[in-house]
């Protein structure tokens, strides 16, 4: 029997290394990610416009916009955009329409 070639070796270690590197990576992202307000404060993140819109009640929606893309420009989360806007269909965002961004 002749000597086994050592690469026949790499293919497992390497596997196994980007299973521990995937594993790291995704444990400290969910470790990091999962703060949480101190107990008896509650912050609705839907309440906080921000930047050029903070004050506005009204957005008009641009081409290529998303609800989720709309969310990130105005720091007003998805959910209260469909809240304020429950007759609206989120799939069929069409330019030039105007969704309510508070009360």
């Amino acid at each position: 029997m002749l000597g086994r070639n050592p690469a026949r070796y790499l293919a497992p270690a390497a596997l196994v290394a980007t299973a521990v590197g995937a594993y790291l990576i995704v444990s400290s992202h969910v470790n990091s990610s999962s703060k949480h307000a101190p107990a008896g404060h509650v912050l609705d993140l839907g309440q906080l416009a921000r930047g050029r819109y903070a004050h506005r009640k009204f957005y008009k929606v641009q081409p290529g916009d998303t609800m989720t893309r709309i969310s990130s420009k105005t720091g007003i989360s998805v959910v209260r955009l469909e809240q304020l806007n429950s007759t609206l269909d989120p799939n069929s965002l069409q330019t030039g329409q105007r969704l309510r961004l508070r009360r």
